[in-house]
């Protein structure tokens, strides 16, 4: 790689990534919806001049991985750009990834320059974008169900907001006041990191900003080299499956993926994965790439700066109209979060044969996600909430897994119980530690969660929902870890066990009592205790 001057790289890693913090702080404080605010479902980042990822912020995996898929058809599509431009999308076959998630990318010029240098990107996840039950992961089998498609357009054209599009967008949702500010939150955190990238420009010169930008792409491509140069060559196969429900019969879905560590790059195949099908576990190719890399940054042992060039060595390929690289209209709703959770598994498992001494077991493998709103379509004030619940963390060789966290593909927070009942209908009637669900081991899998909701008014919930047939699975010995339950639970106190999928009405008074499934354990258990 081009010489440079250590401390100088070091320097200007940091000033990108608090370009992106800040970002992410300024989205964080301004926006309306509990799932950006409290929980803090988006991430932000940079990117340089060709779409390739130059900084992000410790955000949300399965969105940062994917999101210069983003920015790269907005500059297919869009001709010219200028200084002010701001484009929305969310168009899985277009760089986005399902429908909830939109993109806003806004170019950064120097002065006079009519080409942009850089560009900022944030990503959210909005509670509705419509479609056919509230919250936008509905039971689906086309993605023409799952809410309003945008492809890369201007929101925002020369600093000036484009109203007919923004009313077309607010249409289209259940909750357009709690959109409106969740989208001038997301625009008012890309302004920041313009001007951020700005005063870089001012304080050090263009060229210096931008010869350290590629610079830090060349460094964490020759680190990530060299640490994957120091993994033993090697193959891996291994398979796992999704437990979902197809037409109304169980049909479970199948990820194998075979791992190839050569050098100093890795390779993952899926072939031999399932067909996409009617349903909405389809995942895009950006999301297997994003749980590809995730994986494999996490099995690094240095601190590699995360950009573009940590990715180069590694290679995905994956079957076109398959569950892991999904083509139009497969509907792809659920794919971008629990398919991703079980493609992670499924690389682990196949990155265990080659690393069996740094590779954890399976976490609780599934998000758990929640949506739900008002049955009544009329309801005045209507609402809208999205939620995913932690579970168990996999053992590691050397770690017993935490209990009661957010697992790989999702790094959200918590919804207060307090913001989460002032703002809906809905009580929580008990939130606890899922006692004894971790699998046992020399190093025990992490608990799941107890979450049970009480409706207080007929409300339309939707659960997107696995490892409730299939559990988390132990490894060198270690036991799995306890699959999950959704329950019903009447007025009376009667119990029924719920499908994985379902949508639902909740009359008052019922409830959904929500068990997440545990991590499986490490090693063969010390049968001395």
């Amino acid at each position: 790689m081009s010489k440079f001057d250590p401390i100088s790289l070091e320097v200007y890693r940091h000033r990108f990534e608090g370009i992106a913090e800040e970002m992410g702080s300024a989205l964080k404080r301004t926006s309306f919806s509990p799932n950006i605010k409290e929980r803090l479902d988006f991430s932000c980042a940079l990117f340089d001049a060709e779409g390739k990822l130059v900084s992000q912020a410790a955000h949300i995996p399965v969105h940062l991985g994917a999101m210069s898929e983003s920015v790269q058809a907005s500059l297919e599509r869009i001709d010219a750009w200028s200084p002010g431009d701001v484009i929305i999308l969310n168009d899985p076959y277009m760089g986005g990834t399902h429908l909830p998630d939109l993109t806003m990318i806004s170019p950064v010029f120097q002065d006079d320059r009519k080409v942009p240098l850089f560009f900022v990107a944030s990503r959210a996840h909005h509670a509705d974008v419509g479609g056919m039950s509230p919250g936008s992961l509905p039971l689906s089998t086309e993605i023409f169900q799952e809410g309003l498609i945008l492809p890369p357009v201007r929101l925002v054209s020369n600093g000036n907001i484009n109203r007919d599009l923004l009313e077309v967008i607010l249409r289209n949702v259940r909750t357009p006041d709690e959109r409106r500010g969740d989208l001038t939150a997301q625009m008012g955190a890309n302004e920041i990191g313009v001007n951020r990238l700005s005063e870089l420009f001012r304080s050090f010169g263009t060229p210096e900003v931008v010869k350290y930008a590629v610079l830090l792409q060349e460094y964490s491509e020759k680190r990530m080299r060299l640490m994957i140069g120091g993994w033993p060559d090697g193959e891996g196969l291994f398979d796992d499956s999704l437990d979902l429900i197809v037409g109304g019969l169980a049909a479970p879905q199948l990820i194998r993926v075979k791992a190839t560590v050569r050098e100093e790059t890795v390779e993952f195949d899926f072939e031999g994965s399932s067909p996409s099908g009617p349903h909405a576990y389809n995942a895009v190719l950006a999301i297997t790439q994003s749980a590809c890399y995730y994986v494999v940054r996490c099995l690094s042992t240095d601190d590699i700066p995360v950009n573009d060039g940590c990715f180069r060595p590694i290679s995905v390929r994956a079957p076109e109209s398959s569950i892991v690289n999904a083509t139009t209209p497969s509907a792809v709703a659920a794919g971008n979060v629990e398919t991703s959770q079980r493609i992670v598994d499924a690389v682990l498992g196949a990155m265990a044969f080659i690393l069996p001494d740094q590779v954890p077991a399976a976490s609780q493998g599934t998000m758990n996600n929640v949506t739900m709103g008002p049955a009544a379509p009329d309801r005045p004030d209507s609402f809208v909430y999205y939620e995913t619940i932690a579970g168990g963390l996999g053992a590691s060789p050397d770690t017993d897994g935490l209990s009661c966290v957010q697992v790989h593909m999702t790094n959200t927070m918590n919804t207060p119980i307090e913001a989460f009942e002032q703002a809906f209908p809905v009580r929580i009637v008990e939130y606890a530690r899922r006692s004894g669900t971790g699998g046992d081991g020399l190093k025990k899998g992490g608990d799941g969660v107890i979450r049970e909701y009480e409706f207080l008014e007929a409300t339309r919930v939707t659960m997107q929902s696995t490892r409730r047939d299939s559990a988390p699975w132990g490894l060198n010995g270690g036991r799995d870890g306890a699959p999950g339950k959704n329950i019903f639970i009447s007025t009376k106190g009667e119990k029924k066990l719920l499908p994985a999928q379902f949508s639902k009405i909740f009359r008052a008074r019922e409830r959904l009592r929500v068990e997440t499934p545990g991590g499986g354990g490490w090693g063969k258990p010390n049968t001395d205790d």
